[in-house]
């Protein structure tokens, strides 16, 4: 399976672009997956749940399914963050995963980068980042995708990761 990241500062927009490009890249046949970064504890599970309360009984595995999806919760016990090696092994086979947060792994990338957010660009820094989309052109020669041209973006992903 392909990997691609897509990474940028917190507001730049990589959310907003993945929800309309990933619809795109399904209407094409291409089978996505998503792996999400969350810098804070987070919880998909809902107190008082049967679930939940076997999480807080102690079951380091809880797996819920039913006719429409079925959902792993794993409790990180070793209380170290996955690598995202060990998180892609996790997920079913399909042709592209697309990867949003760690934008500082070695892997292919595109930056999302918005003018007013006043952050700087981080592919000046990073080799695995393809290109840059975003509201205003790089200061140099760096491939540019407008931020509002999906179907671009969608053209650009699939002639340079093969989907």
């Amino acid at each position: 399976m392909k990997v691609l990241g897509i990474a940028g500062y917190s507001g730049a927009g990589k959310t907003t672009l993945l929800e309309k490009l990933i619809p795109l890249l399904c209407a094409d046949g291409v089978r996505v997956s998503l792996i999400k970064h969350a810098h804070h504890g987070f919880d998909v599970d809902q107190p008082g749940k049967d679930s939940w309360r076997h999480r807080q009984a102690g079951a380091g595995e809880v797996l819920v399914a039913s006719d429409v999806r079925w959902a792993l919760m794993h409790e990180n016990a070793s209380a170290r963050e996955p690598q995202l090696m060990d998180l892609l092994e996790q997920l079913s086979p399909c042709d592209l995963v697309l990867v949003e947060g760690w934008k500082r792994d070695p892997i292919p990338k595109i930056e999302v980068h918005r003018a007013d957010n006043g952050k700087p660009w981080l592919y000046p820094d990073d080799d695995n980042i393809l290109a840059v989309a975003s509201d205003v052109a790089p200061p140099d020669d760096k491939t540019w995708l407008a931020l509002d041209d999906v179907a671009a973006i969608r053209a650009f992903i699939k002639q340079e990761i093969g989907v």
